[in-house]
């Protein structure tokens, strides 16, 4: 083993490689992780933020794939309950679209496919009465309430990355795989950070997780076990596109509408201020990175939303909108959104070991990562005991705040009670954001009084929480901060943002009068 660097490189840093390179780095394996941007910079900060099993999916007859991410679902409420929190979601029935025994049915199996601890069931509700029903059109009198969870799916990848780092793994962001050569022995891959000389490694396996661009690696990257590894095997990429707006309701519940197009258009609260509205499924032929929200998504947004929302949901509104590239596996479906969100693992062992993931969902990380991390053990020739199930991600353990409940949602709050009762200095708005961020962690990121935190660099940033962000989350930029570590540049000023970058960036006389 002397002549190999690690035992692993996993190749992409979204969600599904940092999973990888945590549950293998919990059995003991050396793993080293290189990521060509930002950890979840494209793809996995780009979702609906949803976790979910997917309503919508049971109409596919993709009963395994829901069964599979409705466990998941409660396995991710457990384990990271400051990012992780119950959401409840209202469905409106409008008769045009699916009969009311078709929802019932379907919502019948979401209620029992899976066994269900923390969250509750299905209820109906009347529109014309309930306060759920203010904000929409008076013609939808009823509606159909049932259960999901919501996520900072940017925080999650970091997290999870965070937790590969504690358990040994290496964790290389802004460092592109150039190059890998396969033999009997093993895998010599030329890594570039964006600054520094390049760098060789030598592993025993290599594993595939580069989400848009894993064909393209496969083909170009990764040789000579390119083109003839995919056996016909190719990735679908479907753009999925969101808008955020100022506030269309104001409680804690989010919506699910029908669209004419029989897709489900999600409303849900976001950051307070504003409502998230997504997602679109529209057919990619470009480069991942250049893909962007354009007109037409844009307008069938809108028009969605305000199909049943009284207030209309313009164009002019939206103050912010966000573009993410689904890697799906090529079903041959003729509808993007029929597309199958399931995952296949292929592995190749006719030489050193690879491993690639085709397709996948936030939902089922933890499970795709626990599989995968099984076929990698096989491949080097010993499968280890797998772990992650009961394991809390980086913060999510509050039982040295307050006593555990076995309600996460509940030892959240009182987790929050007990912070703003040391940290009585910090308002209630950064407060809340900071403990949902960093949940148990809090204390390496907060001072005990506001002087120990540094300069306010915009309101509710401290110089302390960026110091914090840099050393220990990989933050190298303002976008790190402001729109994947946090969501603070929704709030933000043109002018405060710049601020920000500009300390990112080094700019002493901009600390000076910062």
């Amino acid at each position: 083993m002397s002549d190999f660097d690690c035992d692993v490189l996993v190749v992409g840093g979204g969600i599904n490689g940092c999973g990888v390179a945590r549950d293998l780095a919990g059995r003991g394996w050396r793993v080293t992780l290189c990521e060509q941007d930002d950890l979840g910079q494209h793809t996995s900060s780009a979702a609906t933020k949803l976790i979910h099993g997917g309503l919508r999916y049971l109409e596919h007859f993709e009963f395994g794939l829901v069964r599979k991410a409705l466990r998941e679902r409660e396995v991710l409420l457990r384990s990271a309950p400051h990012i992780v929190r119950p959401m409840r979601f209202v469905l409106p029935h409008d008769p045009a679209m699916r009969p009311a025994w078709m929802i019932r049915s379907g919502l019948f199996l979401y209620d029992h496919l899976a066994r269900r601890d923390l969250l509750p069931g299905t209820a109906t509700i009347d529109l014309q009465r309930d306060p759920m029903g203010r904000c929409l059109k008076p013609h939808l009198d009823r509606a159909f309430v049932y259960s999901d969870g919501w996520v900072d799916d940017a925080r999650l990848v970091v997290l999870v990355a965070m937790d590969a780092r504690e358990r040994g793994a290496e964790i290389l962001t802004r460092t592109r795989c150039l190059a890998s050569q396969r033999d009997s022995a093993g895998w010599v891959a030329t890594l570039q950070p964006r600054h520094g000389p390049s760098r060789q490694l030598r592993a025993r396996a290599l594993v595939n997780a580069a989400g848009p661009w894993a064909e393209r690696f496969l083909r170009e990257q990764a040789r000579p076990a390119g083109s003839e590894a995919l056996a016909g095997r190719s990735l679908r990429l479907v753009k999925g596109s969101h808008i955020v707006v100022p506030r269309l309701f104001d409680h804690d519940h989010a919506y699910a509408f029908q669209s004419a197009d029989k897709r489900v258009i999600f409303a849900i609260p976001y950051e307070g201020r504003f409502t998230l509205i997504g997602t679109t499924d529209v057919e990619l032929q470009g480069d991942p990175v250049d893909a962007r929200i354009d007109d037409a998504e844009l307008h069938y947004l809108c028009e969605q939303a305000s199909r049943y929302f009284r207030q209309p949901v313009r164009v002019e509104d939206v103050a912010w909108s966000y573009t993410g590239v689904r890697p799906l596996l090529d079903d041959e479906s003729g509808d993007p959104s029929a597309v199958t969100r399931d995952y296949l693992l292929e592995a190749r062992t006719d030489a050193a070991p690879i491993l690639s993931i085709w397709g996948g969902k936030l939902t089922t990380f933890r499970k795709l990562s626990e599989e995968a991390a099984d076929l990698v053990g096989d491949a080097l020739g010993e499968r280890r005991a797998a772990w992650t199930e009961g394991a809390v991600l980086p913060g999510g353990d509050f039982t040295d705040w307050t006593p555990a409940t076995g309600r996460p949602d509940a030892d959240f709050d009182s987790f929050v009670t007990a912070v703003r009762s040391r940290y009585g200095w910090l308002a209630e708005s950064p407060l809340r954001r900071i403990a949902r961020a960093y949940g148990a962690h809090i204390g390496r990121v907060l001072r005990p009084t506001a002087a120990a935190m540094g300069e306010e660099v915009v309101p509710g940033l401290f110089e302390a929480e960026i110091d914090y962000l840099r050393a220990h989350e990989w933050a190298e930029t303002a976008d790190d901060v402001l729109w994947r570590r946090s969501k603070l540049g929704l709030h933000l000023a043109a002018a405060e943002r710049e601020r920000v970058a500009r300390w990112m960036d080094g700019d002493t006389a901009m600390r000076k009068v910062a």
